[in-house]
């Protein structure tokens, strides 16, 4: 069934609603008069989230590493809803691993889904945003997008890359209407904690490096401060502020990002100070 969306709701496109903020998301759009296109792996897993608007909920299989999938899954999205209002780049996992605990194939997989995933939807939803001179991109990302941790070099990897490529994509489009909103949690009660993460065979060397956040990840879990419907909120109340040459490009949400992201933003400052004299003396 076709329905073209009225232009005084939104019509949101999510990957990775199954669970976490992409579900937490859905929720908060469809609980404003949104229409949303939700997306998993399983879709069968969205079906409660249908059950609550069943004529503002497309659910689709979507599996963002397949190339040809992204492409039918927008063009599904359009032929129901006629556009895409916001796009919001969610789908991920957790992993961890020192850097020589983590093997080339766990890299390359962390980088397939969180960065070449989202880059590959972004790809197929930038031209429409931009033909209509409109339109939100909204990356999730991570305070692990601009801070590092020990045994996070797979995560942080993808996230920085993440962060980098949205912050050109904000230039380039700015002059057509669209934004690029950059999503930086701290620790939210999800799923991604505990079991979920994706752990590397451990190495005796990293006991006190890496070893140590292994076990503060499984301290943690269930007991993050983040309220994933707060963080939801602050989202869609961010993309349905009015347009302004004002708005902010990153999105912090939670105490620990807005700490992590301000010790890590001194502490590059910190080196250019150190290292300023060195670095001014190197010109012809």
């Amino acid at each position: 069934m076709t329905l073209d969306a009225p232009s005084s709701l939104k019509v949101w496109f999510i990957t990775g609603a199954s669970s976490g903020f992409g579900r937490a998301i859905v929720r908060e759009a469809l609980s404003r008069g949104d229409a949303v296109v939700a997306t998993a792996r399983k879709p069968e897993s969205l079906a409660d989230l249908v059950a609550l608007a069943p004529d503002r909920v497309l659910a689709l299989a979507l599996d963002v590493t397949h190339p040809t999938g992204a492409q039918a899954a927008v063009a599904s999205a359009l032929a129901r809803f006629g556009r895409i209002d916001v796009l919001v780049n969610n789908a991920g996992f957790s992993i961890i691993g020192a850097v020589e605990e983590t093997s080339e194939e766990a890299l390359r997989d962390t980088l397939e889904l969180m960065f070449f995933g989202a880059v590959r939807l972004t790809r197929e939803v930038v031209p429409h945003m931009r033909a209509r001179g409109a339109g939100t991109l909204v990356q999730i990302t991570s305070m692990a997008g601009l801070g590092t941790s020990p045994g996070f070099g797979a995560y942080c990897a993808a996230k920085h890359a993440l962060e980098g490529h949205s912050e050109c994509l904000a230039h380039e489009l700015r002059p057509h209407g669209v934004r690029v909103l950059i999503v930086e949690p701290g620790t939210f009660r999800t799923s991604l904690f505990g079991d979920a993460f994706r752990r590397m065979p451990e190495h005796p060397a990293y006991a006190q490096t890496s070893g140590a956040v292994r076990a503060w990840v499984t301290q943690t879990a269930g007991q993050q401060p983040g309220d994933p419907a707060k963080g939801a909120r602050a989202i869609v109340d961010e993309v349905a502020r009015p347009a302004s040459p004002d708005a902010p490009l990153r999105l912090p949400l939670g105490g620990d990002a807005v700490d992590g992201i301000r010790q890590k933003l001194a502490f590059i400052a910190a080196d250019v100070d150190r290292t300023e004299r060195a670095a001014r003396a190197t010109s012809f």
